[in-house]
């Protein structure tokens, strides 16, 4: 299980090396976040919508994964049938014990390579490294040349108003943002998948899939103006709480830092979620920069915004934690 577990892990970070995201009409997260959005709208009882849907919504998500993995090995192995020991015949389950036999067959090599494929191109679909940085990167370029693209462009990163935003405002909100999408689009699916694996990869998938379900109902739902997002948002605040401080010390470890986690503490409880603040913080203290968002947090305050120079490095500190993430998921399935 370990080796398959690790070959999952490997699959999903290849691909999402080499290719782009699946468009949105076919997207696994564009989907559940069309389900999330049928629950955006006014209810008698907001609050108790809110629990039904941050407990079924994200387990559906989970159980549709799980099937998906879990069918495409027993598919293959269905079609293999094995006659053991006393000729009793047992199809379909991969391996097969009749009689005082055992009987493998090539069909169950073969469904457990299918089991790996499939898992692996569910795990890159529940996974962003590639596009994360890419727009990150897109951003910060584009900041002194055009400000107005780099401001529409920053969009896809953060939750603001980027109308008004500065050039050095802008290349700060790319490598915020960056910092703290790499906790929910990277580290938290991946360390699910990890646990999850020491069962089997099929549940390991389910376990990231329950992970994103949960981040895609808290930024679509989670916000202090909707009853109805409540208990996403402090379902997501648990469930963050590990990947976020895991992210933190993959991204001093990235810049070679790690004197940046010891100053991150004095900023990572600034902004009012009590995860984002870690990797956030971590990225200021590394780069030597101010990091801010008008009206809501400063991190690193004595510090200069950052210059293109230092924003291009804050994104290339991001890719490369995002890169130790994936060996980390895939040495800890592995053991």
């Amino acid at each position: 299980m370990g080796l398959t577990a690790l070959a999952v892990v490997g699959t999903a970070a290849a691909l999402d090396a080499g290719f782009s995201e699946p468009p949105g009409r076919v997207h696994p997260i564009a989907l559940f976040g069309r389900v999330v959005g049928a629950v955006d709208r006014e209810w008698t009882r907001p609050r108790a919508v809110g629990v039904a849907a941050a407990v079924v919504l994200p387990l559906g998500f989970a159980a549709v994964a799980w099937g998906v993995v879990a069918g495409s090995g027993t598919v293959v192995a269905g079609s293999g049938t094995v006659v053991a020991g006393s000729g009793t015949v047992v199809a379909g389950s991969g391996t097969v014990v009749a009689g005082g036999g055992t009987g493998i067959t090539g069909d169950d090599r073969v469904a457990a390579v299918a089991t790996a494929v499939v898992a692996g191109l569910a795990l890159f679909s529940l996974t962003s490294l590639r596009m994360l940085v890419s727009v990150a990167r897109d951003v910060t370029e584009a900041a002194d040349r055009d400000a107005d693209a780099a401001r529409e462009s920053a969009i896809a990163l953060v939750g603001r108003d980027t109308s008004s935003l500065s050039a050095a405002e802008i290349r700060s909100a790319a490598v915020e943002s960056a910092a703290e999408n790499l906790a929910d689009g990277l580290v938290a699916p991946l360390l699910a998948f990890a646990l999850g694996a020491q069962a089997s990869v099929a549940v390991g998938v389910a376990a990231a899939a329950w992970v994103k379900g949960v981040n895609t109902l808290d930024s679509m739902l989670g916000y202090p103006d909707r009853p109805v997002g409540t208990a996403s948002a402090r379902l997501d605040d648990a469930v963050m709480w590990v990947p976020a401080r895991v992210s933190a010390v993959l991204l001093a470890v990235a810049a070679g830092s790690p004197r940046s986690l010891v100053d991150a503490r004095r900023w990572a409880r600034v902004p009012a979620s009590p995860n984002s603040g870690w990797p956030m913080a971590t990225a200021a203290a590394a780069l030597g920069v101010r990091l801010e968002k008008r009206d809501a947090y400063t991190l690193n305050p004595e510090a200069a915004l950052p210059s293109i120079e230092e924003a291009r490095a804050g994104v290339r500190t991001v890719a490369l934690a995002g890169a130790l993430a994936f060996l980390l998921a895939g040495v800890a399935a592995w053991l």
